[in-house]
């Protein structure tokens, strides 16, 4: 018999295939379970969906009684995206770290001093972007824990010391070296990349070139173009001097896809300082509704959109009245109906 699954429940499913953590997982499937039709053909379904649902609440459970040293080696998801700081030994990661956001890392000239991940929150307009630093990426002192976060990610930044003479080889020893953790990383798709790793697709990344202040840094910086500027975006830069650094909030925001989007309550303006609700790009008034409240993915009447300033739509939105497959643009405001 056929299930005749609805779009809600096929939009929960892809959620559930893009999770990453095991919460992302129990809450898809419980919209899953939610949104199923209730008959014959779904009786199956049903059944496999409460039995993953049961395996994930437990492994979330035996979560809670990990060893300290475990959890010390994940980080919990927070912000608008998580990006991970990956590099050789003294590119100068961690005075990144404390210079973008109020984490205070340990910081020397000696290296491995980063001897575990170390989270920060850097502000971006009006949102929050997770930094992760990490120890160096070195094939003596890599651990398998490593990779699982750079996994994780929405993105990585592979800092480089533009001040080393063997920058290039420093850059190759961290790609070689995640490469053997089947990660690849490139700041497109392209042949290359993928031929590397058949059926591994590459991680998305950017390269900083650090030290820009460095008087070695001028000439090392065409060289490091030269070799990794048809992979990688480069972004010079000086974590000391914070020389550059006004360009890379704004390039992070760009990479992690994502929009802003404002709710109203209906006779009121919009309150655009308050913390707006932070979505991937290409998502609808449905999955806006659904970030506001689970419940009103079921109870929204109808909404209304009001389009940001910046919008690049040929037809701006004044209030009209949009289907809950309306697409939004980062900025946009809406007003849900339930």
């Amino acid at each position: 018999m056929p299930a005749n699954l609805t779009p809600q429940y096929l939009a929960a499913e892809q959620r559930f295939k893009e999770a990453v953590t095991t919460q992302e997982k129990i809450d898809a499937l419980e919209e899953m379970l939610a949104v199923m039709p209730k008959h014959k053909g779904t009786d199956k379904l049903h059944a496999d969906l409460r039995r993953r649902l049961a395996k994930l609440r437990n492994e979330a459970g035996k979560k809670h009684g990990v060893s300290r040293a475990s959890a010390l080696h994940t980080v919990q998801r927070e912000g608008a995206g998580q990006i991970v700081l990956v590099g050789a030994p003294n590119v100068g990661k961690s005075s990144l770290l404390a210079r973008l956001t109020h984490a205070v890392p340990e910081i020397a000239d000696y290296p491995f001093t980063t001897r575990l991940p170390q989270p920060g929150m850097m502000p971006f307009e009006n949102v929050l972007i997770q930094l992760i630093d990490m120890p160096p990426i070195d094939e003596q002192f890599y651990e398998p824990w490593m990779g699982g976060i750079v996994r994780q990610a929405d993105f990585a930044l592979l800092v480089v010391d533009l001040s080393s003479d063997e920058l290039l080889e420093e850059v190759e020893g961290v790609l070689q070296v995640l490469e053997q953790s089947k990660i690849v990383l490139a700041g497109k798709a392209t042949p290359e990349a993928r031929s590397e790793l058949p059926g591994e697709p590459p991680h998305r990344a950017l390269i900083v070139g650090n030290k820009l202040d460095a008087a070695s840094a001028r000439l090392n910086l065409p060289i490091l173009q030269e070799f990794y500027e048809g992979r990688f975006e480069i972004l010079p830069l000086s974590a000391a001097t914070g020389e550059g650094l006004d360009v890379l909030g704004p390039v992070l925001f760009r990479r992690l896809e994502i929009i802003r989007i404002y709710t109203k309550v209906p006779g009121k303006k919009a309150d655009l300082t308050s913390a707006p609700f932070v979505l991937k790009q290409g998502s609808t008034v449905l999955d806006a509704a659904r970030a506001v409240h689970r419940d009103f993915v079921h109870s929204l009447k109808f909404a209304r959109a009001w389009s940001s300033e910046n919008s690049r739509r040929s037809v701006r939105f004044d209030g009209q009245m949009v289907e809950r497959t309306h697409q939004l643009e980062d900025g946009d405001i809406l007003e849900l109906h339930v």
